[in-house]
C-alpha cells in the first residue's frame, strides 16, 4: 500500500501546495483507480496524518516549506530526517505531520510505514489568499508529474 498525504492551509496561498497536489492526485485516481494507492488531504491536522498512514508500506507527504530558500525550490527528504517528537501540549493544533511520523512509529510499530518520503516546496507567499504563486504552481506541476510516475510504477508492481 502506498499512501500520499497532502498537508497545508488552503487559505494561505502557497501553504496550500501539498493539499492542491493531493486533490489533483485524487482526481487522477478517480479516473485511474488502483486499490493499493490512497491519497488524502489532511489539511493542517497532524493527527490525521498518523492515522491515515497506518497500514501502508510506503508514505509520501506533500507540504510547503519556509526555509529562506529560493521560492519554488523542491526538496525531497527522507521522513526520518524530519520526524520530531511533539512537545507536551493539550492542543492538537500543535501536533504536526512531523510529530505524526515519530508518534506513529511508536504507537503503531510495524503497522506504520517504514519508507517515508517528504516533498517540500518552498513558499513565496504565505499571506491570506487562495492562489498559488506562479513559481510554486510550476513546482507543484513538477511534483505532480513525478508522483504520477511513482503511482504508475506502483500499479505495475
Amino acid at each position: 500500500m502506498l499512501t500520499i498525504i497532502g498537508c497545508g492551509n488552503l487559505n494561505r496561498n502557497d501553504d496550500a501546495v501539498g493539499v492542491i497536489i493531493a486533490q489533483r492526485l485524487q482526481q487522477y485516481l478517480a479516473q485511474n483507480p488502483h486499490p493499493n494507492i490512497r491519497v488524502f488531504d489532511s489539511g493542517t491536522a497532524g493527527m490525521e496524518v498518523m492515522f491515515q498512514a497506518r497500514g501502508s508500506q510506503k508514505l509520501i507527504i506533500l507540504d510547503a516549506s519556509c526555509t529562506g530558500s529560493e521560492a519554488g525550490a523542491i526538496f525531497k527528504v527522507p521522513g526520518k530526517e524530519l520526524e520530531a517528537l511533539p512537545e507536551p501540549s493539550y492542543n492538537l493544533h500543535d501536533f504536526r505531520w512531523d510529530h505524526a511520523l515519530s508518534a506513529g512509529k511508536k504507537i503503531f510499530g510495524d503497522d506504520f510505514p517504514q519508507e517515508v518520503i517528504v516533498y517540500l516546496i518552498e513558499a513565496k507567499n504565505l499571506d491570506l489568499g487562495l492562489e498559488l504563486s506562479p513559481v510554486v504552481q510550476r513546482s507543484a506541476d513538477l511534483v505532480f508529474a513525478e508522483l504520477i510516475i511513482i503511482i504508475q510504477q506502483n500499479v505495475m508492481t
